[in-house]
Formats: structure tokens, sequence, C-alpha cells
């Protein structure tokens, strides 16, 4: 990489790049190496970055976790996404919000994130939704909402 800039510009150029949505390539391939860089260097890749010791503890998941993992999967099942998608979508949250949500919450996160940028529902239909599940779970306090 030439520079910082250089590697922003690179970075954006492939931003887009996914399993289902990519530019179209002439064979033979060829990636220069700022392009190869910026492509090696999503936000998941965090090998050689100083790490905390985790502790292992066994966790039985919650009722909203099953049901997310669920939802996510039936989107995957009738064509919304792939796991691909999931996974890349997740990346693109950044750092602050990657690291800071729970597992399954980066999952309903980049979920609605989905269906709200392919057109599937509204801004407006997910408040609504959001708001009929707090009013049936006794104002959501069941499943970690805000009371």
């Amino acid at each position: 990489m030439n520079s910082p800039a250089d590697f922003e510009a690179q970075a954006n150029r492939v931003a887009g790049y996914g399993p289902v949505h990519h530019e179209e390539m002439d064979s033979p391939y060829y990636l220069s190496n700022s392009a190869f860089d910026a492509l090696r260097h999503v936000l998941h890749d965090v090998g050689g970055q100083p790490a905390l010791p985790v502790k292992y503890e066994e966790k039985v998941e919650e009722d909203w976790e099953m049901s997310t993992y669920v939802t996510c999967e039936c989107l995957g099942w009738r064509g919304v996404w792939n796991s691909e998608e999931r996974r890349r979508a997740e990346n693109d949250l950044g750092a602050t919000l990657y690291f800071g949500l729970p597992y399954y919450a980066r999952w309903i996160t980049v979920a609605a994130k989905t269906l709200i940028n392919k057109g599937l529902i509204t801004p407006d239909e997910l408040s609504a939704k959001i708001d009929e599940v707090r009013a049936r779970t006794a104002g959501g306090t069941a499943a970690g909402g805000r009371s």
C-alpha cells in the first residue's frame, strides 16, 4: 500500500464484493497487491492482534437467541440471504457494534438491516412489529428489551 488513502480507496472498492453481489472479472483474474490487501483486511480477520484470555463457560441459549437462530435460518431457506451474506453483513457493522453486541444480537441486527435494504420490509413495519412483541412480552423485559 502506498498510503492510508490508497488503502481506504481499495477497501471502499471491495466493500461491495460478496458471494452474491460481485463485480464481474475477465479471465485471467488480476488483483493488484493493494486490492488483495484490502480484500484480506476485514473486521473479522483479527489474526495477530492481541486478545485477552476468555474463560470458557457453559451457557444455555436463551429463548430469544434460539428464536433469532431459527429466524435467520428460515431467511436463508426462503432465499433472502445465505450464511456468507450474513457473516459479511456482521463484519460490515463496524468494530463498535461487532464487538459490542452479543453473538445473536449481531445476527438479528443484520437480519433487520438486510430485510430493510432488500425492500422486504419497511422501517415502519419493523418498528410496529418490535412494539407488538414488546407489548406481548410485558414491555420487552422477557426478550431483553427496555422496560
